[in-house]
């Protein structure tokens, strides 16, 4: 025993490889090979190759893997808040260096489908790149949020808005198309009068759509009023009514409805970022991010 404990000793342990701690914290929160490689850079090849470095390094499987899905073992589940800490702990000893000054808080709003949907990875990737700058952000109504803005209680903020509105300021940073969004297999579209699900006054979706079924003369009612987009996709979910939401907030519970369903085709509306007066460093790395998240989710959509 004594012996073996001698050699162990004299052994150091591997060390970890952070490109390799990339590429498993990729595969584990996009659940697939293929996609992280995208993530990362590399070739699929390439990144089973890194995996199966790191499985004979720890002596332990990492994931367990079928034909449809890639989930973590609990040896992968142990080593992920690992991983997430070295990663995080490299990003801010870099970050020292290379960018000394860009530190601070940023002030951003977003809507509420927007807040729900896109933030959460933008400010993760962010956070990696920038760990001294702190983010802020304010989900609202984008009414609110533009009033907030004027107010300086915010630095940047995206909205929703109707296409061409010369009125409103900012950068137009994505454009999708609003389709009406029904319970798969539902009835709700069938009902008399229509059974809508909507938010008040100000919202650039409820405005397309009420004009578009008042132009078509179809009867509705107002059946689920809310500002938040997961209670309106329950209430679609759930069969209780329809709703006009973007069609990449569809789920496989839901399907787009239009026209051949007795419904008027909607229109599109706009992602704008808005800016305050304030000009500084961190304020542009926050826009900058989110100018290239955007646009990198443009290019998805139209491959």
């Amino acid at each position: 025993m004594v012996t073996v404990m001698t050699l162990s000793f004299r052994q150091p342990l591997p060390l970890l490889d952070n490109d390799v701690l990339r590429t498993f914290v990729a595969i584990a929160e996009s659940g697939s090979f293929s996609t992280a490689a995208d993530l990362v850079f590399r070739t699929p090849s390439a990144v089973s190759m890194q995996i199966k470095k790191l499985e004979e390094q720890l002596n332990t499987a990492l994931f367990l893997r079928d034909a449809r899905s890639v989930r973590l073992t609990a040896g992968g589940e142990t080593l992920l808040p690992y991983a997430r800490r070295m990663l995080a702990l490299s990003n801010e000893a870099v970050s020292r260096f290379r960018m000394p000054d860009m530190q601070g808080v940023v002030r951003l709003g977003a809507p509420d489908d927007i807040g729900e949907r896109f933030m959460p990875n933008i400010l993760r990737r962010f956070a990696e790149v920038f760990p001294s700058i702190m983010v802020d952000l304010t989900v609202d109504t984008s009414g609110a949020l533009r009033r907030r803005l004027q107010e300086q209680r915010l630095d940047l903020t995206l909205v929703n808005c109707s296409p061409g509105v010369t009125a409103l300021d900012g950068e137009v940073v994505m454009k999708e198309q609003l389709v009406w969004a029904g319970a798969k297999c539902g009835t709700a579209h069938l009902r008399e009068p229509l059974p809508v699900s909507i938010w008040e006054d100000g919202c650039c979706w409820r405005a397309d759509a009420l004009t578009r079924l008042d132009k078509e003369k179809r009867a509705y009612r107002i059946a689920y009023l809310s500002a938040h987009t997961m209670a309106q996709r329950a209430a679609v979910i759930a069969d209780l009514a329809v709703a006009p939401l973007p069609r990449s907030y569809l789920t496989d519970d839901m399907t787009a409805l239009g026209s051949r369903q007795g419904l008027p085709e909607l229109g599109a509306f706009e992602v704008r970022l808005l800016r305050s007066e304030t000009k500084s460093e961190p304020v542009e790395a926050v826009a900058d991010s989110i100018r290239f998240a955007f646009s990198e989710m443009s290019a998805l959509a139209a491959a």
